[in-house]
C-alpha cells in the first residue's frame, strides 16, 4: 500500500509546481545531452556487410532505403532459439508504430538479429509487427558493434558491452542495443552513435508511462523484467 500523504488541493498544487521545476531542469539537461550526442565525432564504416531479409541479400548501404539515416535495433535472437527475446519484444512493440513517423524524418529503422531470416520473419508475423527485420546472415556486424559475443571471448574476459568488459559469469551470447548510421551523398557510411543496457530505456514507451503512475515500474531484483510476456502470451486475467 502506498504511504503518500494526503493533502488539500492548494498544498497538492504547490508540491506539483515544485516537482515541475525539477522536471524542467531535467528537460533542459536532456536537450543539452541530445545536442552533445549529435555533436559526437563519427567513425567511417570500412567493412562490407550483407544481410538476409525480405528482399534477399542486402548490403548495409541498401538498408538505408534512400534515406540518409539508419537506426538499428539489435534484437536478441540466438540462431538456436525458437523465439526472440521477451524483453526485446517489449521494446519492439514501442518501435513498430513509430516506423512511419521516423521514415518521414529521413530515418530508416531496421531490426537486426543473428537468427536466420526465416525464424525472424515467422516471429515477426506472429507478433504482428510491420518493421523490417533482417538477419546478419553469419557476418560480423553484431560482434563489431558489441551486442554479440563468443563463448571464448566471454571466458577470456575479452567481451565488451556498454563500453566496459563483461564479467565471465555473464554467459549470454547476445545483448540488446541501438546503433545509428549516416550515409552521405557520396555513399560513404559513418557510425555516429550506439547505446546499450539502460541507454535504450527511453525508447520503451510502456516504461515511460509506468514512470508516471504511483507504483512506478514495480520491479526489483536481478530479474526485474520477469513479469514481461510476449504481447500475445499474457493471461486473460490481468494481474
Amino acid at each position: 500500500m502506498q504511504n503518500n500523504p494526503v493533502v488539500s488541493h492548494a498544498e497538492w498544487i504547490e508540491a506539483r509546481k515544485a516537482l515541475l521545476a525539477k522536471e524542467k531542469q531535467l528537460t533542459q539537461a536532456r536537450e543539452e545531452l541530445s545536442r552533445a550526442r549529435r555533436d559526437l565525432p563519427w567513425e567511417r564504416v570500412e567493412k562490407s556487410y550483407e544481410f538476409d531479409g525480405p528482399q534477399g541479400r542486402e548490403t548495409l548501404a541498401q538498408l538505408f532505403d534512400s534515406r540518409s539515416q539508419l537506426l538499428v535495433y539489435h534484437f536478441m535472437f540466438d540462431p538456436d532459439w525458437q523465439a526472440g527475446c521477451k524483453s526485446c519484444s517489449f521494446w519492439a512493440d514501442s518501435l513498430d508504430r513509430n516506423v512511419v513517423h521516423l521514415k518521414h524524418r529521413d530515418v530508416t529503422p531496421v531490426v537486426i538479429s543473428r537468427a536466420p531470416f526465416a525464424k525472424l520473419d515467422a516471429f515477426r508475423n506472429r507478433m504482428g509487427w510491420s518493421f523490417k527485420w533482417v538477419s546478419t546472415g553469419g557476418n560480423d556486424f553484431n560482434y563489431d558493434f558489441n551486442v554479440s559475443f563468443t563463448s571464448e571471448d566471454i571466458a577470456n574476459g575479452a567481451a565488451s558491452y556498454n563500453y566496459v568488459k563483461r564479467p565471465a559469469t555473464d554467459k549470454l551470447l547476445d545483448l540488446p542495443g541501438i546503433s545509428v548510421f549516416y550515409k552521405d551523398g557520396g555513399g560513404d557510411i559513418f557510425h555516429t552513435y550506439s547505446c546499450y543496457a539502460r541507454g535504450i530505456d527511453m525508447m520503451n514507451v510502456a516504461y515511460q508511462y509506468l514512470d508516471l503512475v504511483p507504483k512506478g515500474r514495480d520491479e526489483s531484483g536481478p530479474h526485474a523484467q520477469a513479469w514481461v510476456r510476449y504481447r500475445d502470451s499474457y493471461d486473460d486475467g490481468v494481474r
